[in-house]
């Protein structure tokens, strides 16, 4: 099952299929022709112990099926171990974190696009707005939330303390 079988070849990209990482060493071509009469006992084997297969639900697989099933089977296997490592590198670097430091986090969410043209209109009605009736709606929000508002320095003006 290693080999795209006959003809496949030129039907099935060859990335889609090839094993990049479970497809174990170079094995010499003594040892492939030694194996290649057990293929297709190694084979089934290999679905029975890994995904339960009986010898019905094997058989009724096509060639292509299988190399597409062992694709997504290494797919899997690096996806987790990968998964694995970085838990358990995260996990370390938590216990060893500076007193007072945050936790570091196992995932981050991925940032979501925006519609420019989206953003831009919005920017300009709220400056449209703000030139008709001012920024009374910051002081507003700022002071139903119990705070002050910051006072800008004017540009040119220097602190008493300067």
């Amino acid at each position: 099952m290693r080999a795209a079988p006959g003809g496949l070849r030129f039907f099935i990209p060859g990335c889609l299929i090839a094993l990049e990482y479970l497809g174990g060493g170079k094995e010499s071509k003594e040892k492939q022709q030694e194996a290649e009469p057990w293929r297709e006992h190694m084979d089934f084997a290999f679905f029975a112990v890994n995904f339960g297969y009986s010898k019905a639900d094997y058989s009724a697989l096509t060639p292509a099926e299988k190399l597409f099933i062992l694709k997504a089977y290494e797919d899997r296997v690096v996806s987790q171990s990968t998964l694995m490592a970085n838990a358990v590198l995260n996990a370390i670097g938590n216990a060893m974190r500076k007193r007072g430091k945050p936790f570091l986090k196992l995932w981050r969410k991925k940032p979501q696009r925006t519609d420019k043209e989206m953003q831009e209109n919005r920017i300009e009605k709220v400056l449209a707005q703000e030139e008709r009736s001012g920024k009374a709606w910051v002081e507003k929000i700022y002071r139903e939330n119990k705070r002050r508002m910051p006072v800008r320095k004017k540009e040119g003006t220097q602190d008493a303390g300067s």
